[in-house]
């Protein structure tokens, strides 16, 4: 008999999150947006005080388990992030478990992904729930061939290059875009745009009030901006 299938709104397990970082450079604000994620664990929301998170909210906290994965599982000769920050991996691709959410930044211009690299994306984005990239982050499952048949976006001023090396993807300009499982952003801060959506379709609470949604109420209380999805709101055209 078949194990039942996971469900990530509502698991009976720790949810098991994973930043994939290449051997190039990663910029800091592309996998920042985990920290939204972070958020909502009991580990983040348990010491505030019952005045300030009330405990219905705090109810809402979704066990969460965050892995940093690279190739060896060790800290390279150069940094993984932009501005000299070095993260520490806890995670080789041989040891890593398998991951329900997968978060992967753009590396740097001029960097090619090895093929360890590639199966490596190829295995997550099989086995998760959710496959995220960030900005430039778009074009590591494009060069794994992913994207075929898929929808997505990207950086803005990067879209006709994709549209010309991956024709079969239907490119869309939009701060971000879901297409089942795949979830594609614009450039960095647009990371915090998708990510808040998904947070909102994972485990906003379709059935609650916003007073009642622990989603909406960190949304609310760190700012998280409202921008539109199709850019309308910036007065900016290439």
């Amino acid at each position: 008999m078949s194990s039942k299938p996971f469900n990530l709104s509502n698991p009976d397990r720790t949810v098991q999150v994973g930043v994939v970082l290449l051997g190039g450079l990663t910029e800091l604000l592309d996998v920042a947006p985990i920290d939204l994620f972070h958020s909502l664990t009991p580990k983040f929301l348990q010491p505030f005080p019952d005045a300030f998170i009330a405990p219905h909210l705090k109810q809402q906290a979704v066990d969460l388990e965050f892995h940093w994965v690279t190739e060896t599982g060790k800290i390279p000769v150069i940094s993984n992030v932009s501005s000299g920050t070095t993260i520490v991996p806890t995670d080789a691709f041989a040891t890593c478990p398998v991951l329900d959410i997968v978060l992967v930044g753009a590396h740097n211009t001029g960097y090619n992904p090895t093929e360890a690299e590639l199966t490596f994306i190829r295995k997550v984005y099989d086995e998760c729930s959710a496959f995220l990239t960030v900005c430039g982050g778009i074009e590591v499952p494009l060069r794994a061939g992913i994207l075929e048949g898929k929808t997505a976006t990207g950086p803005r001023f990067m879209l006709d290059i994709y549209r010309q090396q991956a024709p079969g993807t239907n490119w869309v300009e939009k701060r971000w875009v879901s297409d089942g499982k795949l979830w594609t952003s614009g450039a960095l801060l647009n990371g915090t745009d998708m990510v808040t959506a998904f947070l909102r379709q994972v485990w906003g609470g379709n059935s609650l009030t916003e007073e009642d949604s622990l989603v909406e109420f960190l949304a609310r209380i760190g700012a998280v901006p409202v921008r539109d999805v199709n850019y309308k709101d910036v007065d900016w055209k290439l």
